[in-house]
């Protein structure tokens, strides 16, 4: 079960129970909206089917992809096909941007994020969300996972201030997102005996989370950054 069709099945604390990190992003996506002015323009780099573009009502929300991503995908809705290595927009002709869940898939994220800091205006803000521990997608445009290390080099060598960079789920979250990986591997009807195997230590594997203090063990991150004057 995919995370959209998680979210019109399951009750939404079930749903945000069992696909935390992926509420946890949405959430950022919906804190950072709120954070920005009415009319403010931004930029969704690497929007893929801009699902996010409900939470920008109040701005003028723009979404460029490269659109190879997934070929069962809708990109009509996109503003503009481009690389995010090389933006079609002007310099600092952005108030904001977000990046979510879009490094890994890039051959060259350290040009990416310099072409984001490109087309920000100095001290506006930027939300990354990165994977650190998940499986493979978007194949074969699947390159690479960020520790925080990793990712916040990444953004102070392209130009960009760290205000805030934390863990979205520890070692026990990142157990049961894999129980759950494990059961839908089995075919149908295969399935439907396996996930009462697996479903119940998934379930419970998260009350143990606030173990992993360090959360060195995290499926991904989720970063808020500002673009420093040049």
């Amino acid at each position: 079960m995919t995370y959209a069709r998680a979210r019109r099945l399951l009750p939404a604390p079930l749903a945000g129970w069992v696909y935390h990190f992926e509420t946890e992003l949405d959430r950022a996506v919906e804190s950072f909206a709120a954070s920005l002015p009415a009319g403010a323009r931004v930029l969704d780099a690497g929007a893929g089917e801009a699902r996010h573009a409900a939470c920008f009502p109040r701005q003028r929300y723009v979404a460029v992809d490269l659109a190879v991503g997934d070929a069962s995908w809708n990109y009509r809705n996109l503003d503009a096909i481009a690389s995010l290595a090389a933006l079609p927009f002007a310099s600092a002709s952005f108030d904001a941007a977000l990046n979510i869940v879009t490094l890994e898939p890039l051959p060259e994220p350290a040009a990416a994020l310099a072409e984001l800091a490109r087309v920000l205006r100095p001290g506006a803000p930027l939300l990354v969300v990165a994977p650190h521990q998940w499986e493979v997608h978007q194949a074969p445009h699947d390159y690479y996972r960020y520790t925080r290390f990793g990712l916040r080099y990444l953004l102070e060598q392209a130009g960009f201030e760290i205000a805030e960079l934390r863990h979205a789920g520890g070692l026990f979250r990142l157990l049961a997102r894999r129980l759950w990986a494990a059961a839908l591997l089995f075919p149908a009807p295969w399935r439907w005996l396996a996930l009462p195997v697996f479903a119940p230590a998934a379930l419970l594997l998260p009350v143990f989370d606030p173990l992993d203090r360090a959360g060195d063990f995290t499926p991904g991150y989720i970063a808020l950054a500002r673009r420093l004057p040049s």
